[in-house]
């Protein structure tokens, strides 16, 4: 799946993957989250922590009828009001990928996989 744009001068392609990973390095920026996590979990329910090359397997791009669809797996820091953190992680993620790809999004889920302490 790609997005696609034709202007004048010919047509845009970007990637899944280039979706994947500006989606990703904009979530690790907000407040509270940690990083990205694996959508599957790794052994005992744990979580494996993303590093930033390997953002893509944390996110989930797809396209309905409305627009994009968006999932995001992340590990948030401890003591941090979760709702919140998802909320305002939400909000950023939309309104940039609206802006840099011209495109509806139509929702951005948000799972949360773990909690880890930062000392």
């Amino acid at each position: 799946m790609t997005v696609e744009k034709k202007t004048n001068y010919g047509s845009i392609k970007v990637s899944e993957e280039a979706v994947a990973s500006l989606a990703g390095g904009v979530i690790t920026e907000c407040y509270g989250v940690v990083g990205m996590a694996s959508r599957k979990f790794v052994k005992d329910g744990l979580a494996e922590l993303l590093k930033k090359e390997n953002y893509t397997k944390g996110v989930v791009v797809r396209r309905n009828d409305n627009g994009l669809e968006i999932d995001l797996y992340i590990m948030v820091s401890f003591g941090v009001k979760i709702s919140e953190v998802v909320q305002e992680a939400q909000k950023k993620v939309k309104y940039v990928l609206q802006r840099s790809l011209s495109e509806e999004i139509a929702a951005v889920n948000v799972f949360v996989q773990g909690v880890q302490v930062i000392e």
